[in-house]
């Protein structure tokens, strides 16, 4: 018997490995490069999915594995807090030059992006002598308790797992294809963002309240993303009472949106920035970025951890972060978006299913709904799409509350070709469930 093939392969994971880790093909992988992945059995894939929105430079690029193989081959750990080195400095450094706002800013690491979540909030809290904070509808955050407890959908990430963290409270996004209050754009005024101050009153008072943490472009729950002028105001309002705004860049920063930050479509700047996943381009790394006085507010010894900013880790990113600039990977997020919208629009004129389309740059969804007028979420239809999708040769994820959404995050490496052939597919697939 191939010990290899898919079969065996899948054998051995359901008799070794407990079913909670989920999976959404079948697929085992051999190797990957660019924004092709090729598993066990030799069939090749186009991948819209980029390991859950990872792989901005995708799998593999020669700068990022030369990266870490000259770093493995010199040391690939000593602990920060035992024997510094210069990576771990000089990548704060850039991506304190990197995040929004023009004001001194300091970089710390962690492991992971729920890591990076609970350290900006224990900063924040720190900071602000104050427990309080405040999370949206649709939200993620990870999966560790404090940033499970700020994630909004109960299954599955939730069920069966309190209590929970303490503290925390949460509040409507600025969702308008279902908008919470029954009110549209822009007619609203924005409601959305002013009930911040109704919140005060009837859920935490702002004293109380240490942040504000919110994804510029919602990832798990649907790629739900603000109208213009939202930030602006929910910004204004923590100003107002000294609350600090977290902004969650893990899913949609290092150029995903067209933009190094996705706050940056916005005009505000964030006290707290987090990243991770496509920061290190797979290997494990996250990051909080913020202003100095807020960030270097915790006593000595109060933040770390023992692998958080490893060495490989960190040269990883700053291989990353060369490639973004050199390759012009910002504008080409922008261009792919261009053109992966013109087709999204194009193909919502033609299929009923297709209730909304939203997001920045090519981190973009497809809201599938079984009737236009009553919004009812295709759920299955979405399930029975991605499912079409791996079979024809592309990898592609849904999301959401009710799971009916449909998002992009390919490479931004992708060839013009592969994204042609991807987008194919994808249509190939609304054809057939449209009957």
């Amino acid at each position: 018997m191939n010990e290899k093939s898919t079969h065996n392969l899948k054998a051995r994971r359901e008799k070794f490995v407990p079913r909670g880790p989920f999976h959404v093909t079948p697929i085992f992988s051999e190797k990957a490069e660019g924004a092709v992945v090729t598993d066990v059995e030799g069939k090749s894939y186009i991948d819209f999915a980029g390991g859950i929105g990872v792989l901005n430079v995708g799998h593999c690029h020669p700068k990022v594995v030369e990266a870490v193989k000259d770093q493995a081959e010199k040391y690939m750990h000593t602990c920060f807090h035992v024997v510094m080195y210069e990576s771990y400095v000089e990548l704060a450094e850039r991506l304190a030059g990197l995040a929004p706002g023009p004001f001194s800013k300091m970089a710390l690491f962690a492991n992971s992006g729920a890591e990076g979540v609970e350290n900006a909030v224990k900063i924040a809290r720190y900071y602000t002598k104050r427990p309080g904070i405040i999370a949206f509808d649709n939200a993620f955050h990870g999966r560790t308790l404090l940033a499970m407890t700020l994630t909004s959908k109960v299954k599955p990430y939730k069920l069966g797992f309190g209590p929970f963290a303490p503290e925390i409270y949460r509040m409507p996004f600025a969702y308008c294809y279902r908008c919470p209050f029954g009110l549209t754009y822009p007619a609203c005024d924005i409601h959305c963002a002013d009930y911040l101050h109704e919140f005060f009153v009837n859920h935490t008072a702002a004293e109380n309240t240490a942040a504000v943490i919110a994804e510029p472009v919602q990832g798990e729950g649907g790629f739900i993303t603000p109208p213009p002028g939202y930030f602006e105001k929910l910004c204004r309002i923590c100003r107002e009472h000294g609350i600090l705004f977290i902004s969650d860049e893990i899913q949609s920063g290092m150029a995903r949106t067209g933009k190094m930050f996705a706050i940056e479509h916005w005009d505000v700047e964030p006290d707290l920035v987090i990243a991770a996943k496509s920061l290190a381009a797979g290997m494990p790394l996250s990051a909080v970025i913020g202003r100095t006085e807020v960030m270097d507010a915790a006593h000595v010894g109060g933040l770390g951890g023992t692998y958080g900013g490893n060495p490989v880790c960190c040269r990883a990113a700053m291989a990353v972060l060369d490639v973004i600039e050199e390759e012009g990977l910002v504008e080409r997020s922008r261009a792919l978006g261009i053109k992966v919208r013109e087709r999204f629009l194009s193909w919502q004129d033609r299929y009923e299913i297709i209730g909304d389309v939203r997001g920045l740059g090519p981190m973009l969804g497809m809201e599938l709904v079984k009737d236009r007028k009553t919004k009812e979420p295709a759920k299955d239809e979405a399930e029975t799409l991605v499912k079409s999708c791996y079979e024809k040769g592309l990898i592609t994820l849904s999301c959401g509350a009710y799971s009916n959404v449909i998002r992009t995050l390919m490479p931004l490496v992708i060839t013009d070709e592969q994204l042609d052939k991807g987008l194919g597919i994808l249509e190939e697939a609304f054809q057939e469930i449209s009957g």
